[in-house]
């Protein structure tokens, strides 16, 4: 698994992969729907996907004298490490903005989404939908990219959209509070989507692996 996993960041990979790991700084932006980080994030390993493609990665790689579920194993394993890599910039950068940088004054009026634990377990749900739209739908075909990035960018925007609109809403003004008050339930709301991530990244591989398993290359 380590020599895979060499040749997806040697071989596989897009240098935008990594290059795209710089959008988990729009944590920073005011006046932003921040959420489309997670997305910019994600659209980085969508050009690893592609430049796999365009080389014949899986192609070659059924060829070595390895198990097909490795192969779809060791995609996930890249996909996994870059968006906790993201994931934990963003929380570095929420926690930046949640104690030193709380009165700034660029941030005084934002009314768009504030970086606290709800922020992150959306940033955790986009990531758990790249895994199940995307890259589980991906390798279906082990070919086609284009549908399946479609629908995430979909799912992804409406992703945004909720994250943006619920805190609107009367007595949901805690999910955009930056005061220890309202910390516990922010939380409580984190560790869910925790939960999601790992159930939905979960099952999208198990699903990719049966794919992989079936299709005839």
């Amino acid at each position: 698994m380590i020599k895979l996993l060499n040749k997806e960041i040697k071989l596989a990979s897009s240098p935008l992969s990594f290059l795209f790991l710089v959008f988990a700084c729009m944590t920073f932006i005011p006046q932003y729907p921040i959420l489309v980080g997670a997305f910019f994030v994600s659209f980085g390993l969508f050009h690893s996907f592609q430049a796999a493609r365009e080389a014949d990665d899986i192609h070659y790689s059924v060829l070595l004298p390895i198990a097909k579920k490795d192969i779809v194993t060791s995609k996930y394993i890249f996909s996994v490490t870059l968006k906790m890599i993201a994931f934990v910039l963003n929380t570095v950068f929420t926690i930046l903005r949640m104690t030193v940088m709380k009165n700034a004054a660029a941030y005084q009026t934002n009314v768009m989404m504030f970086p606290n634990p709800v922020y992150l377990a959306f940033v955790l749900i986009i990531f758990a939908e790249f895994n199940y739209f995307f890259i589980r739908l991906f390798f279906k075909t082990a070919y086609y990219f284009g549908k399946p990035f479609v629908i995430f960018a979909v799912m992804a925007f409406l992703t945004v959209g909720i994250g943006e609109t619920l805190h609107h809403i009367p007595g949901l003004g805690f999910l955009n509070s930056a005061e220890s008050s309202d910390l516990p339930i922010q939380l409580i709301i984190l560790l869910c989507g925790i939960l999601i991530y790992a159930v939905v990244t979960l099952l999208s591989w198990k699903a990719s692996m049966k794919s992989l398993e079936t299709i005839d290359l």
